[in-house]
């Protein structure tokens, strides 16, 4: 692309929260560029997993290339990057961000700013994008642009004056959004002649092409055949092929300055593409710095996932293997437990990353799996020094040799209707929540809490959404690591200790955690001929019991009267051979009892 069409590119992202419009919108926008033919067309065409259509969120990023010809009469190249949402994504969306120079910050008409569309718009503004308000949804009767329009000034601090109004679904004032990107968007900036600096902005496996690698160029060109090298792994390799998405594929000879685009180039593993890398020349000479902000992904939440049936541990691993290939943010490794057999103790980026590996892993490739107790990143400090990363409870030091340990907290920010502020303080405070900031926002709060993660990974989500009816929105981000009162609570089912139950908790939630995943043990495990005690414990010492009564078989129906004491011998023949019973016994724990004893809250 030559020196005077970079003026006419507009590189560009959409930062709404979930369920805001963001995907119809950039259905809109494709039809209204004439990208894609109506026969062609499909609803969220930009989602291309099921999981993402069923539930209405984006999972990879997305992006494709428009061509517009303005009321200036100019022709325009729109790149639009379509990012996901959720703040589990919050590293990829942040890469998106950084390939743009601008964003429209879609906001739903009747329901106004989100927890979500504060931390994304935060993202951009960190990017220095320049922002364009979008107000959708305004054919709903709920809708009230006025009010929404003063709520992103005061919320969010930007002129929200020449708001876009627009209805995604009906295609209303679609144009004018076209406009809007082409006359208060910024083009990109980049030299030519400069040596090649590109970011790497996705990356995602195909079965033919092996990985594809999602770029953003600043500086230089690039060329099929051209050697490049990664800087932060410092691979090299040969590109095969560069195009860019119409959404469909479509080769093309070389990407310039400010164009986005894909290249494939004998990748074999999405691990050894990391998103924010900078992509240069493979020459000698080159001094070109790395672009800015490129850090690993760092699973935050771990858990254990096994096959329910143990025949199928070879099909779990091979599953694991290929979804890896597709998202380098996942990792496992091998673990094996003495109640549920072996399985791998998986990392995650957060609680939804987990739900939608769980489905792809139960979907995709037909696996029946129990998922562990989710769990954090633990750093404990021992007595001689050192610093240990604990993952999994079951692994946890002997506590003689622990000096502290330390758990990481998140920074919270709920937004909600002022009816359910109580209610919500009340969940925060239970969660060893401590409040930093409290604010109004017409009739909405918005509150900051900072939290242990561990008390939000278990189901504070699930919880916030009950006690606020569904309007309360919700975001975090992880700010530091500190010193907590935790120990280690045990679940022992007659006198044995089940693993998989093991957890660590807050000394003074303990009890109450531990009489509550009793109590739920005693009715999922079923009667035995014996009776089997459910016990917490912490250490030695029993914070909780549960007894589940023996099944009785009346032994004494075939005395037909005659001396007490008969019936006495054989009552007491019975009691000697259920303590025997109960000496080499074996529980059967059945497999649901773990999935519904894990979803307990104290």
């Amino acid at each position: 692309m030559s020196e005077e069409l970079i003026e006419n590119i507009r590189n560009f992202s959409i930062v709404a929260h979930i369920d805001h419009g963001k995907s119809t919108l950039a259905d809109r926008l494709i039809q209204a560029t004439g990208t894609l033919t109506d026969r062609e067309m499909v609803e969220q065409v930009l989602d291309s997993m099921d999981i993402e259509r069923e539930r209405g969120i984006t999972i990879k990023a997305q992006t494709v290339r428009l061509n517009y010809r303005a009321q200036d009469g100019k022709d325009y190249v729109l790149n639009l990057m379509d990012t996901p949402g959720h703040v589990d994504f919050a590293y990829e969306v942040s890469r998106s961000l950084a390939a743009c120079e601008g964003s429209l910050l879609v906001v739903d008409a009747s329901q106004g700013v989100e927890a979500q569309t504060l931390a994304n718009v935060y993202h951009a503004i960190d990017a220095n994008h320049e922002l364009v308000p979008v107000l959708n949804k305004i054919d709903l009767p709920a809708a009230e642009p006025d009010r929404i329009k003063q709520q992103i000034e005061d919320v969010i601090g930007i002129d929200a004056s020449e708001a876009v109004p627009i209805s995604a679904k009906t295609g209303l004032n679609i144009d004018q959004v076209l406009e809007a990107i082409v006359t208060r968007l910024p083009p990109p900036k980049g030299d030519r002649n400069a040596p090649l600096k590109a970011l790497l902005v996705d990356s995602w496996y195909d079965a033919y092409l092996g990985v594809v690698v999602l770029v953003r160029i600043f500086d230089g060109t690039l060329k099929k055949g051209q050697r490049v090298k990664m800087i932060g792994t410092n691979a090299q390799y040969e590109v095969d092929r560069l195009g860019v998405f119409r959404p469909k594929m479509q080769n093309i000879a070389e990407l310039g300055p400010g164009e986005i685009g894909f290249i494939t180039a004998s990748i074999k593993e999405v691990a050894d593409t990391r998103v924010g890398d900078t992509i240069t020349d493979d020459r000698k000479n080159n001094s070109v710095q790395p672009l800015p902000g490129f850090k690993p992904a760092q699973p935050v939440v771990f858990c254990g996932l096994f096959p329910v049936d143990a025949a199928n541990f070879e099909d779990l691993r091979a599953a694991m293997g290929k979804l890896r290939l597709n998202d380098a943010s996942f990792s496992f490794e091998m673990e094996s437990s003495a109640a549920l057999g072996f399985g791998f103790r998986c990392g995650f980026l957060g609680l939804l990353h987990l739900e939608i590996i769980q489905e792809r892993l139960e979907r995709e490739f037909n696996l029946d799996l129990i998922a562990t107790a989710p769990s954090v990143i633990y750093k404990i400090n021992m007595t001689d020094g050192s610093q240990i990363e604990l993952h999994n409870p079951v692994d946890m030091p002997d506590v003689v040799k622990i000096a502290s340990i330390e758990e990481p907290w998140i920074r919270a920010t709920i937004l909600t209707p002022d009816d359910y502020l109580g209610s919500i303080l009340k969940l925060c405070q239970e969660r060893r929540g401590i409040q930093v900031d409290l604010n109004y926002v017409g009739k909405r709060a918005m509150v900051q809490y900072d939290l242990p993660l561990n008390e939000v990974v278990f189901d504070f989500y699930d919880r916030l959404k009950s006690v606020s009816k569904g309007y309360a929105s919700f975001d975090y981000h992880l700010t530091d690591y500190r010193e907590g009162d935790l120990v280690k609570m045990q679940i022992l089912v007659n006198a044995e200790p089940v693993d998989a139950l093991s957890m660590l908790v807050h000394r003074d939630r303990a009890e109450s955690r531990g009489r509550a995943m009793c109590e739920k043990l005693k009715d999922l495990i079923p009667q035995h001929m014996f009776v089997i005690p459910i016990q917490a414990a912490i250490g030695a010492k029993i914070i909780a019991r549960e007894t589940i009564r023996a099944l009785r078989k009346d032994v004494t129906a075939k005395c037909y009267g005659g001396d007490i004491t008969r019936k006495r011998k054989l009552l007491e023949k019975q009691k000697e051979g259920k303590k025997k019973m109960r000496q080499f016994g074996k529980v059967d724990i059945p497999q649901e009892a773990f999935i519904a004893a894990l979803k307990v809250d104290g």
